[in-house]
């Protein structure tokens, strides 16, 4: 299987991997050959790229690092979760506890956090694509897997990973107060209506540290994922450590989402471009520590990226390289010319140190 742009996908190509719901149900299955109508609605629903099936790459297999039930489950309680307290918004916290949402919410995080701890794998962000009308849902999603992962990664305890990770889930969950002309505006706020969504991080930590099967700390992750290194954040203009470190781990997962993600509005990055934007706040808007923990975490280039190197020559990456995230293991499919190359070979750049990666993109 090879990743391919949505701009680039034809009636015609065959799915590798099944795309989601931000419920977490499957909305086209793994096999599914694609229509021009589907192609057009997956554009709609701020997909961005695929992992199509072909035949020179048919045995690269793309792990994820949790299981497609757990997917699933998480999901759907964020959207549960979200829906309760956007619905009923002066009841929603006797609604969360007669529901058991505290409970639930914990019950699905502690599964997250050990399939990620067991899992030796470069976490591949790109790996289960999701369809999605309300990008906080998914944002949701992504930043709890980011954050739990960074805490693994860091030596954090059991205890603080369960912690952050429900933090990571709900750091976002003042959103719901906020108006959808504000929220769900394609263009740059004024600055008006940015003071009205600041006021999400105050919101959502009223919310969250009045709610007794929440953990404070995982309410602080909402009040603090806004504050930056050198103070220029919000609400409090915290500097440095008098950030909690859940909230400088936090701030990390946050934009690093922000980035990747696809809207209407704007491509989304790369992960070895979003991480170029966080090396180029590290120290003065975000902490070093968690900006290089995420480097190590995340798979720069993803399995299945079609990759050009210096010498002229365009592969697939099969692998990466623990430690060396920079540097995966590239199967050759095409030479400097633009021929297909009759017997493709791979190439481990972390051996072979004069060729690099310079451009991303799909086979012509």
């Amino acid at each position: 299987m090879r990743l391919k742009s949505i701009q680039k996908c034809q009636p015609g190509d065959k799915l590798a991997r099944s795309i989601y719901t931000e419920n977490g149900t499957i909305l086209v299955g793994a096999g599914v050959e694609l229509t021009q109508r589907m192609i057009t609605r997956l554009k709609n629903k701020n997909v961005n790229s695929l992992y199509i099936q072909d035949k020179r790459t048919d045995d690269i297999i793309v792990e994820t690092v949790i299981s497609e039930n757990t997917r699933r489950q998480a999901m759907s309680m964020i959207h549960d979760t979200f829906r309760t307290v956007h619905q009923v918004p002066d009841k929603w916290q006797q609604l969360f506890s007669e529901k058991g949402l505290g409970r639930k919410l914990r019950d699905v995080m502690q599964t997250v956090a050990d399939e990620l701890n067991s899992s030796d794998s470069a976490m591949n962000l790109l790996a289960d694509a999701c369809a999605f009308d309300n990008y906080i849902f998914t944002h949701s999603f992504n930043v709890a897997l980011y954050s739990t992962a960074l805490a693994i990664n860091t030596g954090c305890s059991e205890k603080d990973v369960l912690e952050i990770s429900i933090g990571g889930m709900l750091h976002d969950i003042g959103k719901v107060h906020i108006p959808d002309n504000i929220l769900q505006k394609p263009g740059r706020l004024t600055q008006e209506e940015f003071e009205v969504m600041k006021r999400h991080t105050e919101i959502g930590f009223e919310m969250l540290r009045r709610q007794d099967d929440i953990p404070l700390l995982a309410a602080h992750c909402a009040f603090q994922h806004h504050e930056r290194w050198d103070g220029s954040g919000y609400p409090r203009h915290l500097k440095k450590e008098e950030i909690h470190p859940f909230g400088r781990l936090m701030a990390v997962a946050d934009v690093f989402d922000a980035l990747t993600s696809h809207r209407v509005y704007r491509r989304g990055m790369l992960p070895h471009e979003a991480m170029e934007v966080l090396y180029s706040g590290s120290g003065k808007l975000f902490d070093q520590v968690y900006v290089e923990a995420l480097r190590n975490t995340i798979a720069l280039y993803p399995v299945g990226l079609t990759v050009t190197l210096n010498n002229g020559m365009t592969g697939v990456v099969v692998d990466s390289n623990k430690g060396m995230p920079s540097r995966p293991i590239v199967r050759v499919l095409v030479d400097e010319e633009g021929r297909d190359i009759e017997h493709p070979y791979e190439c481990d750049l972390s051996k072979m140190l004069t060729l690099m990666i310079i451009t991303c993109g799909d086979l012509v």
